[in-house]
């Protein structure tokens, strides 16, 4: 019954339908958070090449010795009575700074690439759920729709059985209350739908067009689980805090690096006219003095930087252990719970309703049982379909770690 009804819906609205492997190609294409990951991986890379550069030169120009009470002297200014200077400064890094900075970046780029990794991971898994989410609603509406047609037609019978004298008036009172009741379930069930449509439409760049978005692929069906999994070591945002601890150290080895003096060498070019010989060269040596400090808050501070990243790395790989236990128990409990439905319970429920709904046309059964009847073979209905949806994101959150496993 549940797999005819998607087909009606899609052609009422005259929509195409949207099946799962396009709704993940068109997220792939238009994912605002895949977007900003991928910015995130481009600012790292460039801090990769920044940290390899050797500093730049400086070059000075100085003018030194002008009185204007002893004269200039004539002619242009290289003859002019003062003394110029021109001087070239290169900073030579020592204790591998340059490097430990390459492989800091370098190791924070990684981490930023397995952070896009585990952003995708998450986005595609709330995709998904958008995607189930929008098929659950459209099964709630055709079913409240049903239901309020069926309440419909039953009110209006009951109208021209009460003129006959067949029933009482209060017998109609109870149609025309679960007719309304049935009416409000609609109106709820059409606000999902549209709810759905939004939270999809997002995902995958199709707000404009959100209104006729229908999902069109049948719910997974029941398989074998194999519970098998790859290492743990493997998920994107274990890899990340991994990676993370990396260059944590290697700005700890930075920060210690500091202890080793640079080096400043400079040659200077020296034009004087005021003193003999004219033009002369020469060079310098400069060292900082670690007078007041010896950068020992720096080197603290990266310690306690890698503490930190040592323990969020912990922390992850017990968060994860715990997750994989969840997801696989929410398989099995929904598993069992699909199958337990479509084992025999809403058949059994279909059955007993529409025994009853015969039994009543006979006279053979009062109104409150047939009420009853439908509400409960109503419940089921939607039971059954929440029980295909839970199963399908369930499956989803287990697979999709291996996917992305296997995608590495």
């Amino acid at each position: 019954m549940f797999f005819l009804i998607l087909p009606t819906l899609a052609m009422a609205q005259g929509t195409s339908p949207l099946s799962l492997r396009e709704a993940e190609l068109l997220w792939q294409e238009h994912s605002h958070e895949l977007r900003l990951g991928q910015a995130a991986v481009a600012g790292a890379a460039a801090d990769v090449t920044a940290a390899g550069q050797i500093p730049n030169p400086d070059v000075s120009l100085n003018m030194l010795s002008i009185s204007p009470w002893s004269g200039y002297g004539a002619g242009p200014w290289k003859d002019k009575k003062m003394d110029t200077q021109l001087r070239l400064d290169q900073l030579i890094e020592r204790g591998s700074k340059r490097e430990l900075r390459v492989k800091s970046a370098a190791a924070r780029l990684d981490a930023a690439r397995f952070d896009l990794d585990d952003a995708a991971r998450q986005q595609l898994g709330l995709l998904r759920y958008a995607y189930y989410n929008l098929r659950l609603a459209q099964e709630r509406l055709v079913l409240a729709q049903e239901s309020a047609a069926l309440y419909g037609k039953s009110a209006e019978a009951g109208k021209l059985r009460k003129k006959a004298g067949d029933i009482a008036p209060v017998d109609l009172s109870r149609l025309q209350i679960d007719q309304a009741r049935a009416d409000s379930d609609a109106r709820q069930a059409l606000t999902e739908l549209q709810q759905a449509r939004q939270a999809l439409a997002y995902l995958i760049g199709r707000e404009a067009e959100a209104e006729s978005l229908v999902a069109a692929d049948s719910w997974p069906a029941l398989e074998a689980l194999a519970l098998a999994q790859a290492p743990l070591e493997q998920r994107p945002d274990l890899e990340a805090a991994s990676r993370r601890l990396q260059a944590a150290e290697a700005e700890r080895d930075l920060a210690k690096a500091k202890k080793s003096r640079d080096v400043t060498l400079g040659v200077q070019y020296e034009h004087n006219m005021q003193n003999a010989p004219t033009n002369s060269y020469g060079f310098g040596v400069s060292l900082p003095l670690f007078i007041w400090h010896e950068y020992e808050g720096e080197i603290a501070r990266s310690e306690a930087d890698l503490d930190v990243a040592r323990r969020q790395l912990e922390q992850l790989q017990a968060q994860a252990t715990g997750q994989v236990a969840q997801a696989r128990n929410a398989l099995l409990s929904a598993r069992d719970r699909y199958q337990r439905l479509e084992g025999g319970l809403l058949a059994d429920a279909e059955r007993v309703a529409k025994a009853a709904e015969f039994a009543y046309g006979k006279g053979a059964m009062g109104l409150m049982d047939l009420l009853d009847a439908r509400r409960t073979l109503r419940q089921i209905q939607i039971e059954a379909a929440s029980a295909r949806a839970d199963y399908a994101k369930a499956l989803s959150d287990w697979q999709i770690q291996a996917e992305f496993r296997k995608a590495k």
